[in-house]
C-alpha cells in the first residue's frame, strides 16, 4: 500500500495541464515544421547533408582516408558525450524521485519555486525524466548510425572504380550520415526543451514562456543563422 502511494500522482492542476499541453504542442509542431523545411532543403541539416554528399564523393577519389576516419571519430565523440550525460541526468532525476519528501522539502524552500504539493512535484520530475529518456534513445541511435557509417567508410570503392559506383556509394553513405545527424539533432532538441521544462517548477506561465523562447531560438539558428548562410555559400555551384 505504501509503495502504491509513492508512485500514484494526483491530477496536475489545470494551469499545469495547460502549460504542459502547450509545451508538447510547441515541441511536436516545431519538429513537424522543421522536418518539412529540411525536406525542401531549407535548414542547417539540409545544408550539411549536401556537404556530406560532397565529402563522401571526394573520399572515393582518395587512396588515404585517415582524415575521413578522424572526422567521423570526432562526430562520434560529440554524440558519445551527450549519451553519457543523458544517463547521468536520468540517474540524478530517478534519485530525486527516490528521495521522496526530503527532496521536495529542499526544493520547496528555494526562492520562487511553485509549492503545489509533493505529488505534483513528483509528476513534474517524472515527466522531465521522460524527456531525457527520449533524448537518450535518439542520441544513442545516432551513435549506432555513425558506427554504421564507419563500416561504409571501410567499404568505400577504390579510386579506380567507375564514376557510377562512386556516385551510388556517395549518395547512400551521405544519406546514412545525414540520418545519424538527424537523430542527434532530435536528441539535442530534447535537451533544449528539457531546459524549458525546468522552469515548470517555478510557474506554469513561465514554462509556456520559456518553451516559446526555445522554439524561437531553434528557429533562428536552424533557418536564419549566419551559420546556415555560410554553409550554403560554401556549396559548389550546381
Amino acid at each position: 500500500m505504501e509503495a502504491a502511494r509513492m508512485i500514484s500522482f494526483p491530477l496536475l492542476p489545470a494551469a499545469d495541464l495547460i502549460a504542459f499541453a502547450t509545451f508538447m504542442a510547441l515541441w511536436v509542431g516545431y519538429t513537424v515544421f522543421a522536418d518539412r523545411r529540411t525536406l525542401r532543403g531549407q535548414s542547417l541539416l539540409a545544408a550539411t547533408g549536401r556537404h556530406r554528399r560532397t565529402w563522401m564523393r571526394g573520399l572515393c577519389d582518395r587512396d588515404a582516408r585517415v582524415a575521413d576516419s578522424a572526422l567521423l571519430g570526432n562526430l562520434m565523440r560529440s554524440v558519445s558525450f551527450f549519451a553519457s550525460a543523458s544517463i547521468l541526468i536520468i540517474g540524478g532525476l530517478l534519485a530525486l524521485l527516490g528521495a521522496g519528501e526530503r527532496a521536495y522539502a529542499v526544493v520547496r524552500d528555494l526562492p520562487l519555486v511553485d509549492a503545489s504539493g509533493h505529488g505534483v512535484f513528483q509528476a513534474k520530475v517524472m515527466l522531465l525524466t521522460v524527456v531525457f529518456v527520449y533524448a537518450f534513445f535518439q542520441i544513442t541511435w545516432s551513435l549506432r548510425q555513425f558506427n554504421y557509417s564507419c563500416v561504409l567508410l571501410g567499404a568505400a570503392p577504390n579510386p579506380d572504380a567507375s564514376d557510377a559506383v562512386k556516385d551510388r556509394f556517395a549518395e547512400h553513405a551521405a544519406r546514412l550520415n545525414a540520418l545519424a545527424a538527424d537523430s542527434f539533432n532530435r536528441g539535442l532538441r530534447g535537451y533544449y526543451f528539457a531546459l524549458a521544462m525546468m522552469s515548470w517548477f517555478l510557474h506554469p506561465g513561465l514554462f509556456v514562456l520559456t518553451s516559446g523562447v526555445v522554439v524561437a531560438v531553434l528557429y533562428r539558428r536552424e533557418f536564419h543563422s549566419k551559420t546556415l548562410k555560410a554553409l550554403n555559400a560554401a556549396l559548389p555551384p550546381p
